[in-house]
Parts: C-alpha cells; sequence; structure tokens
C-alpha cells in the first residue's frame, strides 16, 4: 500500500468490528484488513506490517476489505462481520456467487462519456450499492471528449434527483478536486466500472502519482483493455482508503430485490397505484405506470430496465439458493458415510 505503516484507524476501524472482538482476542491474535487477495492467499495490512496468509480452503469466503484476525504463525483465525458487501454472481453460466468487496463506505460508479455511456448500467451499478447500503456516487469521465456532457449528466440525474453526479477530464486536477472529500482518514471508496472508462486514470489522480498502468482503448466501439488485474486497498495522501476493482464487462445481480426497488423508487411507488394488485404493467385498465408513459412522466426503457433487471436478480437468486441446498445435502451424504465408514472399521 505505502512504505509507512497505517494504523487501525487509517485502515477503516470502526466501533462496529471492535465490539465483534473478544479481550482474549485481542490479548493473543493480530488484526488486520484484507488489501488484496490472490488465488491461495491474501495479503493483509495490520499495525504490524504487511502479511501473506494462506487461506485454509478454497472456499473460504475473504474478499479485499475484510477485517481478520490471525495468529503469530500467519493462519487466518476468523474473519469479523462485514458492514457492506458487494457481490455477484460469477460470470458466465457457472452458478456461483462472486464477492467484489467488503466494508465500502462510499461507491464511485464510474462511466465514460464515449460509447460506453449506459443509462442501463449505471441503474444496474446503483441497484448493488443500494443493495449492500452504500452511499453512490457517479462518475462521468473523459468530458473533454464528448460535446453534450451536460446532457448526459442530466439524464443521470433524472434517475435520482438525490444522486450525486459528477462530469470530470480524470486527467485535468481541477475536475479531480471536488472528489478529495470523499477521501478523508477512515473512509474506503471503491470505483466500479468496465473496462476503459478511467478507474486506473482517477486513481494515479487521486493517489498523486501513477501507481497504475493505464490503457488505450478502441476507438471503434470504446472498449478498454483490463489495465487493473486484481482487487486491492491503496491509503490515499488526503486519509482514505481506496480499493481498485478490475473492469467487469459482466455484472450479473444475485439476491438483489431490495436494492432494485430503490433504484426504481418511482415505478415502486406507481405499482401501488394500479388498479390491480398483480398488473404486469403491459395492457392492463388503469395502469399507472403505463400512464405515466403515456404522459412522459416515466420513459419506458427505465421500466423494461426494472423488469429486466427484477427477473435477473429473482433468477440468480433462486439459482444460487438451489446449488446451496444441494451443496448442504451432498455434505451431508459425506458426513453420513464418514460416520458409517468409522463404525465399521470400529467393529460396530
Amino acid at each position: 500500500m505505502t512504505n509507512s505503516i497505517p494504523t487501525l484507524q487509517q485502515l477503516g476501524w470502526k466501533p462496529f468490528f471492535q465490539q465483534q472482538v473478544t479481550l482474549e482476542e485481542l490479548n493473543s491474535l493480530t488484526i488486520g484488513r484484507v488489501v488484496a487477495q490472490h488465488r491461495d492467499r491474501i495479503v493483509v495490512m495490520s499495525p504490524q506490517g504487511q502479511s501473506n496468509l494462506r487461506l485454509p480452503t478454497v472456499d473460504t469466503q475473504v474478499c479485499v476489505g475484510d477485517w481478520v484476525l490471525f495468529d503469530e504463525a500467519l493462519r487466518l483465525c476468523r474473519s469479523l462481520e462485514r458492514q457492506s458487501i458487494f457481490k455477484r454472481k460469477a460470470s458466465g453460466s457457472k452458478v456461483s456467487l462472486q464477492l467484489i468487496a467488503a466494508n465500502v463506505d462510499t461507491v464511485m460508479i464510474v462511466c465514460s462519456l464515449n460509447h460506453d455511456f449506459s443509462l442501463n448500467r449505471i441503474e444496474r451499478y446503483l441497484a448493488i450499492a443500494r443493495e449492500a447500503m452504500v452511499e453512490p456516487v457517479v462518475i462521468l469521465t473523459k468530458a473533454d471528449l464528448c460535446e453534450d456532457f451536460d446532457s448526459k449528466r442530466l439524464q443521470v440525474q433524472e434517475l435520482d434527483p438525490m444522486l450525486v453526479v459528477y462530469t470530470i477530464n480524470a486527467l485535468d486536477q481541477y475536475d479531480i478536486k471536488p472528489l478529495e472529500g470523499y477521501c478523508y482518514e477512515g473512509c474506503t471508496l471503491a470505483f466500479l466500472g468496465s473496462s476503459g472508462v478511467g478507474k486506473s486514470t482517477l486513481v494515479n489522480a487521486l493517489i498523486g502519482y501513477e501507481s497504475q498502468q493505464t490503457g488505450d482503448i478502441r476507438e471503434e466501439d470504446s472498449k478498454g483493455r483490463h489495465t487493473t488485474t486484481h482487487r486491492a486497498l491503496k491509503l490515499l495522501p488526503q486519509g482514505g482508503i481506496l480499493m481498485d476493482t478490475p473492469g467487469m464487462r459482466e455484472l450479473q445481480l444475485s439476491s438483489c430485490e431490495q436494492g432494485v426497488k430503490e433504484t426504481f423508487r418511482e415505478i415502486e411507488e406507481l405499482a401501488d397505484t394500479c388498479r390491480f394488485s398483480g398488473c404486469t404493467h403491459h395492457s392492463e385498465p388503469d395502469c399507472a405506470i403505463q400512464q405515466a408513459i403515456a404522459s412522459g412522466l416515466l420513459s419506458e426503457r427505465r421500466l423494461i430496465n426494472y423488469q429486466k433487471l427484477m427477473r435477473e436478480q429473482a433468477f440468480n437468486g433462486a439459482s444460487l439458493a438451489e446449488k446451496r441446498s444441494k451443496d448442504k445435502a451432498f455434505g451431508k451424504l459425506i458426513n453420513s458415510t464418514q460416520n458409517i465408514s468409522r463404525r465399521f472399521k470400529k467393529g460396530y
């Protein structure tokens, strides 16, 4: 992270975590925060410095941002309850849950003002942020390359009047200045966005030196390369902690119903006034949502995306729940088989 060793408070330690640790654990174990994650190990920063801990099993659920307790032999003893967690269904057809980041205070949703600009994608990120109960801030990058950036900023602002939205040129320190207000000591920030939107450039601007390699994008479709290859925490000179994450081309929701409802709050409120409680908002009479679309108060795009995200999170949530149930049943079968085998060896 840096050459200096930070205190727990500088790493984001709060009373929420303090109350989870017993006096015995305080005397015998070391408290640290996961600052980087690799396939078979995690990197933990503590007041004693940086340590590499091997994960007990491949299924150990630990991610960057977690607080953990470990012993002198650098064995992971346990992780603490999270204040917030970002997660998604693993990309592709694999039925599993992937943890993205833990214990984040503010998430900066980064979207560039080129071909990457997508209200649908921003709404997807907002749903995840609100499910995690983390404050979202939208940053629209590459304003210097966009002629109508004010128009696009207003489109994003219309998603939620209370949403904080910035349009910036990440290479201009004047544009970066307002973001420094989120970098106070102990506050953990996370950047989420697709590849090529300028996250690494933003990281370099906030840190004050080129800690991340930046890459070019293809002009024909504005697609970027992965210049950040793994999640990691970095201490900012302003005092905050920044979590940089690789760009994600695919971000599937999982069990995110409350987050979607909060992101599309006006649709939920309109649905309550429909004539029929089971209204599908297509062709039913006295549908308040269709009336709002007809009068221009609600865009059809927003309704379609709301329905898509609700279906997606419900399907993925059910698939993951079914997998957990099957894994649990299989685990019981293995235990039962092992118990029978042990009894047979003992002769009874």
